[in-house]
């Protein structure tokens, strides 16, 4: 058995090991770490020409309350994403985006460190610093669903390292020179991996 199976059974023998405690009303937790925002491969036409955004990646923080026992209401908040749009292909210009956010979540509690969450919410995006040769690029804010599951592996009663993955429904009209010029579709998967600390 290679070395990297052999420390990944170990943490999971000993994690399995160890109950995990539950969220009780009135609990806060404050998650800090760093996300990947990956847009889904297809990203509409504009100006008639396949779109692409690329992938960003950024520091994250979520703060979340427990409004009863194991169920709670989660903000999450970042740096600005920067992406590349492409054309056809070929680079068009760059966008920065802040995507909060808030989510209602339950998590599962059971006989293992492991706590696993879903979580399903509201996602506003809002688009700024765009910057194209093509001329004035512009983004308009988006308003969607968001959904989110992960879970948590607890290092002890007060700390865990979460490992998520989330999908938000952005969709901005994009216009150039003040002309709309189609719908970018961005659609992401945003993985995550974080610091959790309750108190």
């Amino acid at each position: 058995m290679n070395p990297v199976s052999l420390f990944s059974g170990a943490i999971l023998a000993v994690g399995l090991a160890l109950p995990a405690v539950a969220q009780e009303a009135g609990t806060w937790t404050l998650g800090v770490g760093v996300a990947a925002v990956n847009p889904k491969h297809d990203n509409g036409a504009l100006a008639g020409l396949d779109s692409s955004v690329s992938t960003s990646v950024r520091p994250t923080i979520t703060g979340e309350y427990f409004i009863r026992d194991n169920l709670g209401i989660e903000v999450l908040g970042a740096l600005p994403f920067k992406h590349s749009v492409s054309l056809n292909g070929a680079h068009a210009g760059t966008v920065k985006q802040l995507p909060p956010v808030v989510s209602l979540q339950y998590h599962f509690v059971n006989t293992s460190r492991f706590t696993p969450f879903v979580g399903l919410g509201v996602n506003f995006t809002t688009f700024f610093s765009e910057s194209s040769d093509l001329g004035d690029l512009k983004l308009e804010n988006s308003w969607g669903l968001a959904a989110h599951i992960g879970t948590d592996i607890a290092i002890n009663d007060t700390s865990a390292v979460r490992i998520d993955a989330r999908w938000a429904d952005i969709d901005a009209e994009v216009r150039l020179d003040g002309a709309k010029i189609g719908t970018a579709n961005i659609d992401p998967l945003v993985y995550g991996v974080s610091y959790v600390l309750k108190f």
